[in-house]
């Protein structure tokens, strides 16, 4: 009975579908006639629907895949425009921090030449300043010896005096007295111009020992206002190396080099060179080394640090491949292959572009390959310092040898599409001690310094 009444119910919904179907598409009939017969084809309702509902879906299909079509060629065209505008601004940018870093190198060597100056001149005030304390500790035991002498003589003259007065007391005879009253005289008169010329001797060496300390003091105030001067010049220079340093050991660090071990190995690499610059030194006395001298040898050997990361950047490839409006069309990792359709891996970084466009060398190194390679087409292989490899493949045109020396933005080659390739395009790759890296992390990590 369950059976028979779910039964009757779906008979119901389906003369209902019927009815609805009938009433919205009734049944037609398309008559065929030829000379001999005349046919016609019975078009049900469910006919017409499944009909109408393939119409819908191919009219339906054909919009979409426009709207696609125009979407695409639309986003394409603002894709390319967008990347003229981020190439633009990225040019802008690489000037104005090259700009910004010749000025900084600029100040630094004025800085540098103004605090040698700074010091030359506090070497020969100081020097200056010594020779006038000891004038005055000449003058000072001058006046001494002068004092001593004018006591000497005070000491005679009460003694003269004494005597004179005894001999006035013991005399009878006027002789006597009247030969001690002339040589008294003579005596009082010699000792009288001994010690006016004494005095002035004396007022003479006050004068010059007065002066001696009015030019110590005006040489020591002299010696604060450069030693404030010197002050000042050093935080300047500091802070120069702080701003050209800090971004250098930043972008090492962000493509995963770590900067001891490079700078350790620039530096051997160079050290046949001069090596680091020479410890300022300005001590002939075996001293130790004041504060100023502490500070201008940090001073040169963060000069000497900074050279040494501009010698390392030289020879890493942070830089950009193409300076051209490129397309960057597929990155580093896994992919659908272009021609097969499967999952591979890729190891570059591919920039499309126009053909023919210029390829440069993105560091400092010596062309170990320039020549055909299957897959590859025209390939140009670069090997760099520390154990880093570049590749640039799909080249149309190779304008190096093997074993030449290049350095960074040489012209290498030109883009093109040989090899295993579906467009004009660049394939660049990045290889650390043979293993593929992403190439994207020394361009990024160099955005924000050259």
């Amino acid at each position: 009975m369950g059976w028979d009444k779910e039964y009757r119910v779906r008979t119901r919904i389906a003369i209902r579908t019927h009815a609805i179907l009938e009433s919205l598409f009734p049944e037609r009939r398309v008559f065929l006639k030829s000379d001999n017969d005349t046919r016609f084809i019975r078009l049900r309702p469910i006919t017409q629907v499944i009909a109408y509902a393939g119409a819908s879906a191919v009219v339906a299909w054909a919009i979409i895949a426009t709207a696609v079509l125009l979407m695409d060629s639309i986003g394409s065209g603002n894709f390319r425009e967008q990347a003229k505008r981020d190439q633009r601004v990225y040019q802008e940018r690489l000037n104005a921090l090259s700009a910004e870093r010749d000025a900084r190198a600029e100040e630094a060597l004025a800085a540098q030449a103004r605090f040698n100056a700074a010091l030359d001149q506090i070497s020969v005030m100081q020097s200056e300043l010594l020779a006038s304390e000891t004038r005055r500790r000449e003058l000072e035991t001058g006046i001494e010896v002068i004092q001593t002498t004018l006591r000497q003589t005070m000491k005679d003259r009460d003694i003269a005096r004494a005597s004179l007065e005894e001999l006035k007391s013991q005399a009878g005879d006027g002789s006597v007295v009247a030969a001690a009253g002339l040589q008294i005289p003579a005596q009082m008169e010699f000792m009288t111009k001994a010690l006016a010329e004494t005095a002035h001797q004396r007022d003479m060496v006050i004068a010059d020992a007065r002066d001696a300390l009015t030019q110590r003091d005006e040489l020591e105030l002299e010696i604060r206002l450069m030693r404030d001067q010197n002050d000042q010049i050093f935080r300047q220079l500091e802070e120069a190396m702080a701003i050209s340093v800090e971004p250098l050991d930043k972008m090492f660090r962000q493509a995963g080099m770590p900067t001891d071990r490079i700078i350790e190995q620039v530096r051997r690499g160079y050290d046949g060179q001069g090596g680091p610059l020479t410890p300022l030194s300005l001590s002939t006395r075996g001293a130790e080394p004041s504060a100023d001298e502490l500070r201008a040898n940090k001073l040169l050997h963060q000069l000497d640090q900074l050279n040494l990361y501009r010698i390392a950047a030289q020879q890493a490839p942070f830089a950009s491949p193409v300076r051209a409006a490129v397309r960057h069309t597929s990155g580093f990792g896994f992919r659908r292959d272009p021609k097969t359709g499967g999952r591979r891996m890729h190891n570059g970084a591919d920039f499309a572009g126009a053909h023919g466009t210029d390829i440069f060398a993105t560091a400092d190194g010596v062309v170990t390959h320039a020549g055909w390679q299957s897959g590859f087409g025209r390939l140009v292989t670069i090997q760099h310092a520390f154990g880093i490899e570049t590749r640039y493949a799909h080249n149309t045109r190779i304008r190096v040898k093997v074993g030449q020396r290049v350095s960074r933005g040489d012209h290498i080659a030109d883009m093109g599409s040989t090899g295993r390739s579906t467009g004009t395009h660049l394939h660049y790759e990045v290889r650390v001690n043979g293993r593929p890296v992403n190439p994207m992390i020394y361009i990024k990590a160099a955005r924000n310094v050259f």
